[in-house]
């Protein structure tokens, strides 16, 4: 199984000010450890673009995505996507690689989107996915506003189709999570796991293929070190990943 993970990248700079004086740190962070290492750990072949790889090499066709049977978008903007630098800088026209993905997926390919601040729709709605045609092919409908659900006190999903093979075997009551994005399931979508009223996991098909929402963080903050530490975490992926893949469907 080969699985392109895009996103789960930023750079932070900050500026330090002690009395009259001031200096500027920058730091460079990833937030796939946790993901990846599951899903190696599951024997899938994985290939990551931190968000600004991901800018300019992310494949830009359906063919070109035809060798990965899973495509996880997960905390990378619709506009990484839609506006390379060919696009942004120079007025090029290029493929909408949005279009792209949902092609894969309707000609049996596998889309996962993995919650966070430019996921789904994200902070201020900067994400921008609902209206496109990433948001057709996934198994909810996304908001057209700012979709987090902060939660600091945490609230513990709670799984509600336990036969279903992605959450087979699991904990009927996760570790909590800090917030997720909130998305309404669309109608012949399966809701596998709950917070509150609001969904967490919705798998669904797509023409040849299948796809997933999982709305909160694979890694902290949303979802903390007792979230990703648990073994179900990795459990979870496993499933999830052979539920997705081309050859389960």
């Amino acid at each position: 199984m080969k699985i392109l993970i895009a996103g789960e990248s930023w750079v932070t700079h900050a500026t330090h000010i002690k009395g009259f004086d001031s200096f500027t740190t920058s730091s460079y962070e990833e937030g796939v450890a946790w993901l990846r290492g599951a899903l190696q750990a599951a024997g899938a072949v994985v290939e990551y673009l931190p968000n600004h790889v991901a800018l300019e090499h992310f494949p830009a066709s359906a063919e070109d995505l035809a060798g990965y049977d899973i495509v996880v978008l997960s905390d990378i903007g619709a506009n990484t996507l839609l506006l390379p630098p060919a696009v942004f800088v120079r007025s090029e026209p290029r493929a909408n690689r949005l279009a792209a993905i949902a092609a894969h997926v309707r000609s049996g390919g596998a889309l996962v989107m993995i919650g966070g601040y430019l996921s789904f729709q994200g902070i201020d709605a900067k994400a921008r996915y609902h209206g496109t045609p990433v948001e057709d092919v996934l198994p909810v409908i996304i908001d057209a506003t700012d979709d987090r659900r902060e939660m600091p006190e945490g609230v513990r999903p709670r799984v509600l189709q336990p036969d279903h093979p992605v959450v087979a075997g699991l904990d009927q009551t996760w570790p909590a999570v800090l917030g997720y994005n909130r998305v309404t399931p669309r109608p012949e979508a399966q809701v596998l796991v709950a917070v509150g009223e609001d969904p967490l996991v919705v798998v669904g098909d797509c023409g040849r293929g299948r796809a997933m929402a999982f709305t909160t963080d694979c890694g902290p903050h949303w979802a903390p070190p007792p979230f990703v530490d648990w073994p179900g975490y990795a459990q979870f992926w496993k499933q999830a990943a052979d539920w997705l893949s081309p050859g389960a469907h």
